[in-house]
């Protein structure tokens, strides 16, 4: 595969723990940041979010999106990545979605690369920014993080309700704090220019170390930008698993530390500006479990008008429309209902509706999906409203349930007859009209990881 990215700079290699640190931050926090209040408080820097470019908000009530931003700046207190020049991009975007209810969180992350129309944007504090079409997505930093949310906005259409932007700073030290992070290599991994040298097999990396394995681009795959996004969500799988680990939860020197480089790294909205509501929103994660925590890299090709930049593809908008509804990003392997045993049961489709055609369309919709039909007949009686009849099994309870949740059927469901097995549904006239399409869209295809997963790569 071709490079989708320039020939990095140090700089831009540098920066790659930002993206860890953002997500992190937000994934693990948690309410103890209350016993050193004063200290972490002051440390916040903020700044104001303009209203939303999103005209029509379809983000239900109690979901949340944040986009954290990774600078490349090096206008910092130390000297040791270059001599600061005033100018800022991000290398990297990641939008996190808070599902209502918190029971999952999907961070997609976009290639810094990304083509874009760039929307424009007034002077923040950071100078204007004046967009344009065709342009590198990380070039809107330059206006300031309200230019990099609006400019995420619009390649969404996801309202963006805060960001967090963070500095390279203080990655490592983070990472030292929590006393280094877990990963497990099945080779032995060397980029000089990333400055990592690991063997292979499990072993914990300390802030400089996981910083290199965060940023290495030659070290493993084709090279390019996008390959090295997985060796990021090793990371803040690992990152993430150790610091709601008890080891760090239960060490206020540790967590302290952890909370303190963080703080001291981060610029936010002046809706979550202080501790207090930074812990709130960190409950919120922490109340998510790690298999519920899912990193998507957004799916892109080849830009037509330069192969070493990237657009978005109609798959990556379906993703953007699932996250911007609250529903389930819908990529294969994310779908618990398949790996489970809500789609195990047979089904047998009964055309109740007396219009031809209809049972065959549904079991067309019904194979995509990943059920088993085991067969078509007409209903011997007419039947107004859809019902689902089954057995006595957990199994096939759970398979109608699925069914009425990805065809939005709503049928009511009844326990069949002793001598009856499996699903049986029989769609009345009520399904004419409204058909038998799923509700949901069909999985697409991207790279993603469970923040639960092996950290083995």
């Amino acid at each position: 595969m071709t490079s989708h990215a320039a020939p990095p700079t140090r700089a831009r290699l540098i920066w790659r723990r930002v993206v860890i640190g953002l997500a992190v931050f937000t994934l693990v926090l948690g309410g103890a940041a209350a016993a050193a209040y004063m200290k972490l408080n002051g440390n916040i820097e903020s700044t104001t979010l303009p209203d939303s470019t999103i005209v029509k908000d379809d983000t239900s009530k109690g979901a949340l999106n944040i986009l954290f931003i990774g600078s490349d700046s090096r206008d910092l207190k130390t000297k040791k990545y270059g001599k600061g020049t005033g100018s800022q991009r991000s290398d990297a975007l990641m939008l996190v979605h808070f599902s209502k209810g918190n029971t999952r969180i999907d961070a997609v992350q976009i290639p810094r690369d990304t083509l874009t129309e760039l929307p424009a944007c007034s002077d923040t504090g950071s100078g204007s920014f004046a967009g344009g079409a065709n342009l590198m997505i990380n070039s809107a930093l330059e206006g300031g993080p309200a230019c990099s949310v609006k400019a995420v906005e619009k390649l969404s259409n996801v309202h963006i309700d805060h960001f967090v932007q963070l500095d390279f700073d203080g990655f490592a030290s983070m990472v030292n704090a929590l006393g280094g992070v877990n990963v497990c290599l099945t080779e032995p991994m060397v980029d000089v220019d990333a400055k990592l040298d690991l063997p292979a097999g499990k072993q914990k990396l300390d802030g400089t170390d996981a910083l290199a394995l965060a940023r290495t681009r030659h070290a493993v795959g084709d090279g390019s930008d996008i390959g090295r996004l997985g060796h990021q969500q090793v990371v803040m799988s690992s990152i993430i698993s150790r610091a709601r680990s008890a080891g760090v939860l239960t060490r206020p020197d540790r967590l302290f530390k952890f909370l303190n480089a963080l703080t001291s790294s981060i610029t936010v909205d002046e809706g979550i500006s202080s501790i207090s509501k930074l812990t709130g929103l960190a409950k919120r994660a922490k109340a998510v479990k790690d298999s519920g925590i899912t990193f998507i890299t957004m799916p892109s090709a080849a830009a037509p008008t330069d192969p070493n930049r990237v657009v978005k593809t109609a798959d990556a908008d379906t993703i953007f429309t699932s996250i911007a509804k609250d529903d389930e990003v819908p990529v294969e392997g994310n779908d618990t209902d398949k790996k489970g045993t809500n789609r195990a049961t047979p089904v047998r489709i009964l055309n109740a509706a007396a219009t031809e055609g209809l049972a065959t369309s549904a079991q067309a919709s019904m194979t995509e999906l990943g059920y088993t039909v085991s067969g078509l007949a007409n209903a011997e009686e007419p039947a107004d409203t859809t019902r689902i009849f089954v057995d006595s099994t957990p199994e096939a309870m759970a398979t109608a349930r699925a069914i009425n949740k990805d065809f939005g059927f709503k049928a009511k469901i009844v326990q069949q007859p002793d001598g009856m097995t499996g699903v049986w549904l029989i769609l009345g006239s009520d399904r004419i009209e409204a058909g038998t399409d799923p509700v949901k869209p069909k999985p697409v295809k991207a790279t993603t990881r469970k923040a639960n997963d092996s950290l083995c790569v």
